[in-house]
């Protein structure tokens, strides 16, 4: 999977929290802080659909969503990087050693299939 640059994060962040999909100059607004310009925007949603992370319909103006949700962007992620390890046992155990009790709880529950929310 590809990874994200500042900008693209910016970006997808945008999308991700809204509740559809969003043009370019609703995205530009949205980044009001930024001082970005429309060309910018286009610039980066185009390099995000390329990259595989948005998709537009045939609206116009043509508005973007994600491809994938934030949650399912973080769990590829994760795969990726267990993916390259040379020793995945040692990364697994690296990263269950560094959660917190309640985080090794709902691993522990979503291992064994049960309802994660905490009883």
């Amino acid at each position: 999977m590809a990874s994200l640059g500042d900008l693209e994060r910016t970006v997808m962040d945008r999308l991700w929290s809204s509740d559809g999909p969003l043009s370019a100059t609703q995205l530009r607004d949205a980044l009001a802080d930024r001082g970005l310009a429309l060309t910018t925007v286009h610039t980066v949603l185009g390099r995000l659909e390329q990259k595989g992370f948005v998709a537009h319909d045939e609206a116009r103006p043509r508005r973007f969503r994600p491809t994938a949700t934030r949650e399912q962007h973080a769990a590829e992620l994760m795969h990726e990087v267990l993916g390259q390890a040379p020793d995945r046992q040692a990364v697994l155990a690296r990263f269950v050693g560094s959660v917190d009790a309640e985080e090794a709880a709902l691993l522990r529950r979503l291992l064994a299939g049960t309802d994660p929310t905490p009883a």
